[in-house]
């Protein structure tokens, strides 16, 4: 019996979110971790082997990698946001699928231009979004999509942490681009988006703030170089006559600014806020509908995965490198997920509403 071919992976920065990538890939028996790209010396060495991958090939510039390990089947970018768009691009300029971490990137213009490169390519990008796979999340899209709500015409959503704030490079423009709304803002902009089918962003209202952040009560030393958003808020109109109304942070004198609520004509969908937007929902979800003329509230059980979520993540993005595409979590989508980042924070810098405006 013929063993089945290997993928051979490559991992472009092995810090942080990087060690979800590779102890999910440790225990998939047809994978090798063949390359690693890290800017730190000595430091790709070391989770490797803390992993059990043997014989890796090690780079500093992950261009030479990419140019080098022509084998590969595809790539996990684990880098800080403000360096997602430049190796996705390279990569695509050299066929290779991507699983790329979230957030998309830290502008849209950034995210624009992987889309085009990508466009040009053999390859797919898929966008690190677990919670795409867990079955609560899917639930929320079935609700939305069996018209069992009618017209949705306005949903508030968001959530946060009491305390919260992540240090290393999440906290400077540098490395991090965009704070809170892009480490979980974009979790929760994507349940519903998803759910909703993907609208088109019309017009955004933004509000930033970072007065947690750089107070050196709520966040020690970390707040002399902390200069992104702790904080953020929007209002945006979505195609269909669609109001999204959104706040996300990572520190408030608060458990949650709300729970989502997704309203419709004919029912309303309640769903419990969580702190960290990493996986599932904060608890069963409410249906609030009328039956013959009565109010009913129904309760929707919270659905328990059987498998952890990253692996699904990791193994969708595996079998479409197998079946050459599509992409699980494509670009297309989450497309319009930055671009109501990208709004809310051009919003928050200029004082007013700001049209949302994609490239031809």
């Amino acid at each position: 019996m013929t063993e089945k071919k290997k993928f051979k992976i490559g991992v472009i920065g092995v810090g942080g979110i990087a060690h979800c990538h590779i102890e999910c890939y440790s225990r998939c028996p047809d994978v090798e971790i063949i390359a690693a790209a890290e800017l730190v010396p000595g430091r790709a060495e070391e989770v490797m082997e803390t992993y059990g991958f043997k014989g890796v090939h090690f780079y500093q510039d992950y261009k030479e990698m990419i140019d080098k390990e022509t084998e590969l089947d595809g790539v996990s970018i684990c880098t800080y946001n403000t360096q997602h768009a430049e190796p996705a691009i390279y990569c695509m300029e050299h066929d290779v699928p991507v699983l790329l971490e979230k957030p998309f990137s830290v502008t849209l213009e950034e995210a624009e231009e992987v889309c085009r490169a990508e466009a040009k390519s053999k390859a797919f990008i898929s966008l690190g979004f677990q919670p795409r796979f867990d079955p609560n999340m899917q639930m929320i899209k079935k609700i939305v999509e069996s018209g069992t709500l009618g017209k949705i015409y306005y949903i508030q959503t968001g959530g946060g942490r009491r305390r919260g704030i992540p240090g290393k490079t999440f906290i400077e423009k540098s490395t991090g681009g965009i704070g809170a709304i892009g480490d979980i803002g974009c979790y929760s902009l994507d349940m519903i988006m998803n759910a909703l089918g993907h609208p088109k962003p019309l017009t955004v209202t933004g509000y930033t703030s970072d007065y947690f952040g750089t107070n050196p009560k709520y966040n020690g030393k970390d707040a002399e170089r902390f200069n992104v958003d702790d904080f953020a808020a929007g209002f945006i109109r979505l195609e269909g006559d669609i109001i999204l109304d959104f706040r996300i942070s990572w520190a408030m004198h608060a458990d949650t600014p709300g729970d989502t609520i997704i309203f419709g004509t004919e029912g309303a969908l309640r769903i419990p806020s969580t702190q960290c937007w990493n996986g599932s929902v904060g608890g069963a979800m409410t249906l609030y509908h009328d039956i013959a003329g009565v109010q009913f509230d129904t309760k929707i059980p919270l659905i328990e995965s059987k498998e952890y979520l990253w692996d699904k993540k990791i193994r969708s993005f595996l079998n479409a490198i197998e079946k050459g595409g599509p992409s699980p979590v494509p670009t297309s989508q989450i497309l319009y997920n930055q671009a109501i980042i990208d709004g809310i924070v051009k919003s928050a810098e200029c004082g007013h509403e700001v049209e949302v405006k994609f490239a031809d």
